[in-house]
C-alpha cells in the first residue's frame, strides 16, 4: 500500500482531483459568441473569438454601459482584462441600470495605471480602487496589451479585489466610509445590497473574456 501511494497521489494531481471544489460553483456570465444576458449599451461591445471589447467611439457617438440582465447581492467574480495604452474603464457592482454607476452603485476602478494621462489622479482614481470610496495598491497590472488577471469578492459589506494573484483591495465599507467618503460626494450606492454588474466605458478600447461568476448565500 505504501509502495503505491506516491502513484495514488500523482494521478490525483493530473486529473485535479487534489482540489476537487476549485471551480465549483462558478457560472459563465459571457459565452464568448455573442451578448445574450448583457443589457445596456450592447452597440459599445464587440465580441469575436470569444474576447468582449469595449470599443472606441466614431465622432460624436456617445456609448453607454454594459450590464448583466441579472441582479447579484454577494458573489466571487473573475475575469481578465487587456488593456490599450492610458485605457479607462471600470467595473461596476450592485448598480442600477439607471444614473452613475460610481454613485447610485460602487464602482472598482479598470485603469491603465501608467500611462501619463493618468500622472495626478487621486489615489482612489487608480486601477482596482473603490472609485472614491477606497484606494487600490499598485504595481501589480501588466503592461498595456497583456492580460491580467482579477478576482472580485462583494460579501455583505467587504470588497476584495485581487489583481494577478495580489491582493489590491480589502475593504469594510461601513469602516472606510465612517468619516465620509474620501472624494466628499455622496455615495447612495453604499446603502444597496444588490444590483447588477457592469462594464462602465469611457471611450477607450478595454477587452475581457472568461468572465465567470460564483454566487454567495
Amino acid at each position: 500500500m505504501i509502495r503505491f501511494l506516491p502513484v495514488v497521489l500523482l494521478l490525483l494531481l493530473l486529473n485535479g482531483c487534489s482540489n476537487p471544489d476549485a471551480d465549483e460553483g462558478f457560472v459563465s456570465l459571457f459565452n464568448g459568441h455573442n451578448l445574450d444576458g448583457w443589457v445596456g449599451d450592447t452597440n459599445g461591445y464587440l465580441v469575436q473569438d470569444g474576447v468582449l471589447t469595449a470599443r472606441v467611439p466614431e465622432p460624436g457617438e456617445s456609448l453607454g454601459n454594459l450590464y448583466t440582465a441579472g441582479e447579484y447581492a454577494n458573489f466571487i467574480l473573475r475575469f481578465q482584462f487587456r488593456l490599450t495604452p492610458g485605457a479607462n474603464n471600470g467595473l461596476g457592482i450592485r448598480a442600477p441600470l439607471k444614473g452613475n454607476a460610481a454613485y447610485e452603485g460602487i464602482e472598482l476602478q479598470i485603469l491603465e495605471n501608467t500611462h501619463e494621462r493618468w500622472a495626478n489622479l487621486k489615489p482612489w482614481q487608480y486601477h482596482g480602487s473603490a472609485y472614491g470610496i477606497a484606494p487600490a495598491k499598485r504595481g501589480f497590472q501588466r503592461p498595456p496589451g497583456q492580460w491580467n488577471r482579477q478576482q472580485v469578492t462583494v460579501d455583505g459589506r467587504r470588497i476584495e479585489v485581487v489583481l494577478n494573484g495580489n491582493v489590491i483591495l480589502d475593504i469594510d465599507l461601513d469602516e472606510v466610509t465612517k468619516d465620509g467618503t474620501l472624494d466628499g460626494q455622496d455615495h447612495p450606492g453604499l446603502t444597496r445590497a444588490r444590483g447588477h454588474i457592469g462594464f462602465l466605458g469611457h471611450g477607450d478600447e478595454v477587452a475581457f473574456r472568461n468572465i465567470e461568476i460564483k454566487t454567495l448565500p
